[in-house]
């Protein structure tokens, strides 16, 4: 099936860091956070994707403060955080910096005080008796009714304003699957003539909304991930999904792909309760996969080992040392600056390599006819795995992506890792590679 929109060339070589502006500081305010984007900005981060900003609902609002999800009104910024002219500034900050901003956008339903709800009661989903109602179990918003025209009308117009109003930069679309593809579709036509290059980001994995988004959710990998390292899958379970991903509309498909994110944190636990030891060596792997655009969320860089509350004040932990801080600018340092690992560029292949330990070691390249990287990973508790590598574009020299040490490789090698351990080597000797005939 044909794709009507192609993905901007800046996001090729992006990745996310999502910014939970309530927990983020003690403030919790979009000026408090603004003091962090010169560290963000060193750890090589491109996008930063804020929570819903606007107003929240207080009718039938969950916990103290209620879920960002819960919108009072589209064209507001919830007073919590500040005001528009201090999230347009922070934009602008931003922007000098050659940082991207999106912002999530909740479309599929709204709180039960929204504006809409007094001045267009039309635009909402009508029960038998005609109440509002939400068709998901969740007790704190109700439906939009996407069979009328006038509200795909008036949430365009909602959208347009934040590119004209902010300057924004995209949209990570909440429940996107929730919401007719068609609409979206228009949507971006119509926002495109306001900005050309948005990104757009769908929290889905049906694939026909690929047709409307330059990237979409990768839940099945994390689920994956977690079941790996709980021992409750194979690494030919992780080759499936993968597989599946690389075929869906081929380089003109991105999967975000993730260990931890507002929804997993709190709901589900941080990544350590999800995927113990192992959680490094999964973000490695969310970062170097084909077509794959690594996400980090607020505090993973310390790492915060805590469920953030969703619905009350609960900032995360500064204090502690950033022990994590140079795993991440290390991983998207290589993810933005390395052109076999962008996104989108149908040049760029992976090959899975065959390991002496195959049942346990997860192994591969990236790469081009100029550039290679090298990424193995022992997805297995075993405290010491040795295993040898032949390929034949393995020859050369090369330099750790983390530790900056240069090694000379040989057409066959052997490496060793610990449990849970990764290794990733960047190629830096001149060679134009031999892509395997098989591909």
């Amino acid at each position: 099936m044909q794709k009507s929109f192609s993905i901007p060339d800046w996001v090729k070589s992006a990745s996310v860091y999502e910014v939970n502006v309530r927990q983020y500081t003690t403030e919790g305010t979009f000026a408090a956070f603004e003091k962090h984007l010169p560290r963000l900005k060193e750890m090589s981060v491109t996008i930063l994707w804020f929570m819903p900003i606007t107003p929240i609902s207080l009718k039938e609002r969950l916990g103290s403060l209620g879920s960002y999800y819960a919108a009072a009104d589209y064209k507001k910024i919830n007073p919590e955080f500040g005001t528009m002219k201090e999230f347009t500034s922070l934009v602008k900050t931003a922007h000098n910096m050659g940082l991207k901003v999106i912002i999530d956008w909740v479309a599929n339903h709204t709180g039960h005080d929204h504006v809409w709800v007094k001045e267009h009661p039309e635009y909402y989903k009508k029960d038998s008796h005609g109440n509002f109602f939400d068709s998901h179990g969740w007790n704190d918003v109700i439906d939009l009714d996407y069979s009328k025209e006038v509200l795909r009308k008036a949430m365009r117009e909602a959208m347009k304003f934040w590119v004209e109003k902010c300057d924004i930069d995209g949209f990570r679309c909440d429940m996107a699957h929730l919401v007719p593809l068609d609409f979206w579709k228009s949507a971006r036509t119509e926002l495109s003539k306001l900005k050309k290059d948005l990104f757009w980001l769908a929290e889905t994995e049906e694939v026909l909304y690929h047709l409307a988004f330059d990237a979409m959710y990768a839940w099945e990998l994390l689920h994956t991930m977690e079941s790996l390292w709980q021992g409750k899958a194979f690494i030919q379970t992780l080759d499936g999904v993968l597989k599946k991903y690389d075929s869906d509309f081929s380089e003109n498909s991105i999967h975000l792909a993730f260990t931890s994110n507002h929804d997993e944190n709190s709901h589900s636990g941080t990544e350590f309760e999800r995927m113990g030891d192992a959680a490094a060596a999964f973000a490695v792997l969310t970062a170097t996969w084909l077509n794959c655009m690594p996400m980090v969320y607020s505090g993973q860089e310390l790492p915060n080992k805590k469920r953030l509350l969703f619905f009350d004040k609960d900032q995360i932990e500064w204090g502690q040392d950033f022990w994590r801080n140079d795993f991440y600018s290390a991983l998207l340092h290589l993810h933005q600056n390395n052109p076999v690992l962008h996104t989108a560029k149908p040049e760029n292949l992976v090959i899975r390599l065959k390991t002496s330990a195959d049942n346990t070691v997860f192994a591969f390249a990236r790469q081009n006819k100029k550039d290679q990287v090298i990424v193995l990973l022992n997805l297995s508790s075993i405290a010491q795995v040795s295993c040898k590598v032949h390929y034949e574009n393995l020859k050369g020299r090369y330099k750790s992506a983390f530790s900056g040490l240069e090694f000379q490789l040989n057409e066959e090698d052997t490496f060793e890792l610990r449990a849970w351990d990764y290794l990733v080597f960047e190629r830096i000797s001149e060679k134009l590679y031999k892509i395997p005939s098989s591909l």
